[in-house]
């Protein structure tokens, strides 16, 4: 979300990597090291979600989840089902609970937690403005330690008004909401939300990779913060669909719901 076992080879591998991409220009990409010990996985192949994973976030948490969005999370089908081998979470526009829209957000807290590794999903996008799907992970300590002290990884958003670009970003003390460490990915010629991409961490004591596709673009390390370094206890996981809220703004008239996040994978690696 171990490595301390990695074998010589690995962390050979690992070195000579970092060494590239420091050296080379921001824009090279650069191939990821593979870890291989698969440790967690839901292929979605069920007829319901596997809550031995999974529990459910419902309503609108605390001021929208602390983004002002404009979403109600349930646990209904018309919002989440197991469907064909596909986890879909779908945004429906209608007056529910207060909200004048519904969606989804599950997590793994209490389930799954995850000290470093290799943790990707393989995901098809919704599109339109307003809708902001996600695939992070948030300290298991969340409890006890307000954010953004927990620490904040997210692996891959996306805003549906910008179909060829997604974000990985770290939150943590002195680096959260509008100063959180961040860098986007774009494709060329192509959109997120025309197929499925697997979106990616690899992630170690002392680093962060972010890779779309098993290309690095990115990689975050103690030094590149502007306060403490959060990233060295469990994490657990969580995937949602957003609407509105400060960072994508509301849906126009523009956007057609109801509107889907296909998830094929997740899967976890040491």
């Amino acid at each position: 979300m171990n490595l301390r076992n990695i074998i010589n080879t690995k962390s050979l591998a690992l070195s000579a990597m970092m060494f590239a991409l420091w050296s080379c220009n921001s824009d090279e990409k650069q191939t990821v090291v593979t870890m291989n010990q698969l440790v967690m996985q839901d292929e979605f192949d069920g007829a319901t979600l596997n809550n031995a994973f999974w529990s459910y976030d419902i309503g609108t948490g605390s001021n929208g989840w602390g983004n002002n969005e404009l979403e109600y999370y349930t646990d209904k089908p018309e919002n989440i089902k197991v469907e064909n081998g596909m986890l879909r979470i779908t945004a429906v526009k209608e007056s529910y609970m207060g909200s004048g829209y519904t969606s989804a957000r599950i997590l793994t807290k209490g389930k799954f937690e995850q000290k470093y590794g290799r943790i990707e999903a393989r995901i098809k996008m919704p599109y339109g403005k307003g809708l902001w799907p996600a695939f992070w992970m948030i300290g298991a300590n969340s409890s006890t330690v307000s954010w953004p002290q927990c620490g904040e990884i997210d692996i891959m958003e996306y805003l549906g008004s910008n179909p060829t670009s997604i974000f990985g970003t770290v939150h943590g003390p002195g680096y959260s909401g509008g100063s959180a460490i961040t860098k986007s990915y774009s494709l060329s010629n192509d959109r997120f939300d025309n197929d499925f991409h697997i979106f990616g961490i690899e992630w170690g004591e002392n680093y962060i990779n972010f890779y779309v596709d098993n290309v690095l673009y990115n990689q975050i390390t103690p030094s590149k913060v502007t306060g403490e370094w959060v990233f060295n206890q469990p994490f657990y996981i969580i995937l949602n669909l957003a609407v509105g809220g400060n960072y994508p703004g509301s849906p126009n008239s523009e956007t057609v719901f109801p509107q889907t996040m296909l998830v094929d994978y997740v899967r976890v690696y040491e």
